[in-house]
């Protein structure tokens, strides 16, 4: 069955207990709980000054920049982000997302993961 939702219509993510944020919402737009048997997809909004954990994991992910601008850093150094941009992490690699004074807004697709 097809459904459609609105971001204003999903809470955002508990993120109290990650470490090493700043200025960092989780909406959790498409989950199992949907009825995505493959696929999450996850509305990230980075406020001025934010960043994400620097943290690596065992599956790729994908992003898309719809809002703002920022870098992606990796272990071998950051890459520039702006609206339009799509972004591609391999499973176990480093990383972390992070804005300056614009803020950030992308959507991230990752798998279901236990």
């Amino acid at each position: 069955m097809i459904f459609v939702k609105h971001e204003k219509d999903v809470q955002p993510a508990d993120l109290s207990a990650e470490h090493d944020l700043k200025g960092v919402e989780l909406r959790p737009l498409i989950t199992e709980k949907d009825g995505a048997k493959h696929f999450a997809m996850r509305l990230f909004r980075l406020e001025p000054g934010g960043y994400t954990p620097f943290h690596v994991h065992g599956w790729e992910h994908e992003v898309f920049v719809i809002e703002g601008a920022g870098q992606v850093v990796g272990e071998e150094g950051s890459q520039s982000l702006e609206v339009g941009t799509a972004v591609y992490v391999p499973a176990e690699e480093r990383h972390r997302f992070q804005t300056g004074e614009s803020g950030l807004v992308f959507l991230c697709c990752i798998p279901n993961v236990p």
